[in-house]
């Protein structure tokens, strides 16, 4: 299983030189987990650097995986993950997300280089 942190879409969505590293995920849509909380991180973005309606295509894109709303297990669990490794709520999210569902971390984001289970680029 795969998940891509909003980082990775945004660079897929945008073309950005890093892009290429999240093709392969992004285009398994069988094992593509899509946590809740990165639809609100790229929608937000989308809207505000484009449009309502780049960032309605945006969510429909994202929706090819599997969808998976924060449950109050995998919140008590992002809350620990937060602490013991220093991370925002919705990096926390996302690597509770990773762990219940045993997928690995597709991001270009920092604060997940030194974390088991990512694969992290560089920007």
């Amino acid at each position: 299983m795969n998940i891509v942190d909003s980082s990775g879409w945004l660079a897929y969505f945008a073309d950005e030189p890093n892009a290429k590293y999240f093709l392969t995920p992004l285009s398994d849509t069988d094992s593509l987990v899509v946590p809740t909380v990165t639809i609100y991180e790229v929608f937000k973005v989308v809207l505000r650097e484009s449009s309502e309606n780049e960032a309605l295509q945006a969510a429909v894109a994202m929706r090819k995986g599997r969808v998976v709303d924060l449950t109050a297990s995998m919140a008590i669990a992002a809350s620990k993950i937060s602490l013991e490794h220093k991370v925002p709520m919705a990096d926390s999210i996302i690597l509770a997300t990773a762990k219940e569902f045993e997928a690995t971390i597709w991001t270009q984001d920092s604060h997940f280089k030194n974390i088991d289970d990512v694969q992290y680029f560089k920007k």
